[in-house]
């Protein structure tokens, strides 16, 4: 690609952002008014109870934590852990498909106990705003009726009974992937009617080490009325955040994992992100749930704690009619291309069998798509470099008259169909797709731990050689800022030779600056994941190739003076 296009189409690109955060873009005072307009007015009884830590946060590993509670186990083909029936705390979540190392044996945990430093658990329930009546909360322990272990095919059931003779019970069920759905029914065995309101939230004592990169969000998020919500954790320490929603979802996510809850249907809730001494992602229902007198009534919250897989997030959204689940998954504001991508790319890897190959080919094909654009623009790039000769006589001839200059290379354009623009329109397509792949390749955790061929084992992660150890042929590691691999090497090179089939720039200062553009970008882009280096170099060759072609097949005649 032309490196004076390239230059021109990031700067096109930051200028469109620019212009729509300044003329489309709700400004704070809007937000602002909007998530005022959101708030609830529900009194303070309907708020989610806090949780106080009737244990203090202590030193102790994590199998000694769990061992202090009595626990139901759980375990499907996805996930393993346990129930703590001290408050009936899903607070033990190991996920079995994914290690933490691309080459470890430990499998990632989520969910903690909540007496540990990184406590990370889910509590559902119920409070009341009826007097002297007893709810249970995180000092109650729960009994355990039948099924003594949670899996697909047997649900469990827990009880307890507070002095008024109400009997809450929880029949909590897990499908074969990441889905609990707990259903809460109360037994009123008394004469009097009560209001309670249901309640879910996910507690994270401390906030986790993330990636902190602008292209993606970690931190509590949810959808309330169709409206995505963002909140990062140091946002939520300085502010509280709360919405009034008749439908949504809410939960805390990292790059690759997510815990979320979802509300019954048809039942409006409040939302809350906060930070009391440790960060909340909880809902109440802000209408209470009216029990009579001998009577029983239930209600389901769905729990989703799950490795963000496209399609397993994607399947929940449809089955459970969960509104926007899929943006669990943090697409951005290209969703409309990285989507689309991501499963072109996928179907690829399907008849593959390798996510680079994969690469390869949507980068072929999206080289096919554009090939009439990019064939116009390559032939009016030959032809501004057949006619290099001619502009660099009328600029001696002229060299004295600005004005004239202009007026004959505006002329000889005009005569040879020449558009000396026209090359900067396939890279600003090409920047979206070059974006997409990386926004792509940055937050689907199907990429992550994908190998290529050769040294490259993870797609997601920049290539580990060094140029400065001979790619591993001096037995020596250098400091990662000198880490500057195979394939960004591969990268630089095949832009330089790029850089030779296009016009030279008539400025000799400009030419010296393009000259080390490749150099400039080997050294940016090393630290990118693999797999966008790999399509970037791809690209370059097969953007070579029709230049070459072209080039041959291109003849211009130009002006004789």
């Amino acid at each position: 690609m032309d490196t004076k296009n390239v230059i021109a189409a990031i700067s096109l690109s930051a200028a469109v952002i620019i212009l729509y955060t300044l003329f489309f873009a709700p400004t704070p005072q809007e937000l602002k008014k909007i998530q005022e307009e959101n708030k609830s007015q529900i009194t303070d009884t309907t708020e989610a109870p806090n949780l106080e830590v009737e244990e203090k946060i202590i030193e102790i590993s994590r199998d000694e934590a769990k061992s202090k509670n009595q626990r139901i186990k759980f375990e499907n083909l996805s996930i393993k852990g346990s129930i703590s029936l001290k408050g009936g705390l899903i607070d033990d979540l190991t996920f079995k498909k994914y290690t933490e190392t691309l080459n470890g044996n430990d499998q990632v945990v989520l969910l903690n106990p909540k007496n540990l430093n990184n406590g990370y658990y889910i509590d559902t329930g119920w409070v009341t705003s009826s007097e002297n009546i007893e709810v249970p909360n995180s000092k109650t322990t729960w009994e355990v009726i039948g099924n003594t272990k949670l899996t697909p095919n047997s649900p469990i059931i827990l009880t307890w009974k507070n002095n008024q003779g109400i009997v809450f019970n929880k029949k909590i069920s897990i499908d074969d992937e990441y889905l609990f759905t707990i259903n809460q029914s109360i037994k009123n065995n008394t004469e009097k009617k009560y209001n309670f309101y249901s309640y879910g939230q996910i507690i994270r004592n401390t906030a986790p080490k993330v990636t902190n990169f602008y292209i993606l969000h970690e931190g509590l998020l949810g959808v309330f009325d169709d409206q995505l919500i963002e909140q990062d954790y140091d946002d939520i320490e300085e502010k509280k955040y709360s919405v009034n929603a008749q439908k949504g979802w809410l939960g805390i996510t990292d790059k690759y994992w997510i815990a979320s809850l979802v509300p019954e249907k048809n039942k409006e809730f409040k939302a809350n992100f906060e930070y009391k001494n440790k960060f909340k992602a909880n809902f109440i229902e802000t209408k209470p749930t009216e029990i009579g007198a001998n009577e029983t009534k239930s209600n389901n919250i769905r729990v989703i704690i799950a490795a963000k897989e496209v399609s397993v997030i994607d399947g929940y959204a449809e089955k459970l009619a969960v509104e926007k689940f899929d943006l669990a998954i943090d697409w951005g504001w290209f969703y409309f291309i990285v989507k689309p991508l991501f499963f072109a790319i996928d179907y690829f890897f399907k008849i593959s069998g390798n996510f680079g190959i994969a690469i390869i080919l949507i980068t072929i094909c999206i080289r096919l798509a554009f090939f009439p654009l990019a064939n116009y623009s390559f032939r009016s790039m030959a032809k501004m470099k057949v006619l290099q000769p001619e502009m660099t006589r009328l600029k001696e001839l002229h060299k004295e008259d600005k004005t004239k200059l202009q007026q004959e290379m505006m002329a000889l354009y005009k005569k040879e169909g020449v558009n000396p623009l026209s090359g900067c329109l396939p890279i600003l397509i090409q920047i979206p797709f070059f974006f997409a792949i990386y926004k792509m390749l940055f937050v689907t955790i199907e990429m992550r731990h994908q190998p290529f061929f050769g040294w490259i084992q993870d797609l997601s992660e920049r290539d580990p050689t060094s140029i400065f150890n001979l790619f591993g042929l001096i037995p020596w590691d250098p400091p990662t800022f000198l880490l500057i691999g195979a394939w960004p090497c591969l990268m630089g090179v095949s832009m330089y030779l790029q850089q030779k089939l296009n016009p030279a720039p008539p400025d000799p200062i400009q030419a010296k600056i393009f000259m080390f553009f490749p150099l400039f970008l080997t050294v940016i882009l090393a630290p990118f994941p693999s797999g966008l280096v790999i399509y970037w170099t791809i690209n370059n060759i097969l953007t070579m190739a029709q230049q070459v072609v072209i080039m041959k097949r291109t003849t211009v005649k130009t002006i004789q003076k």
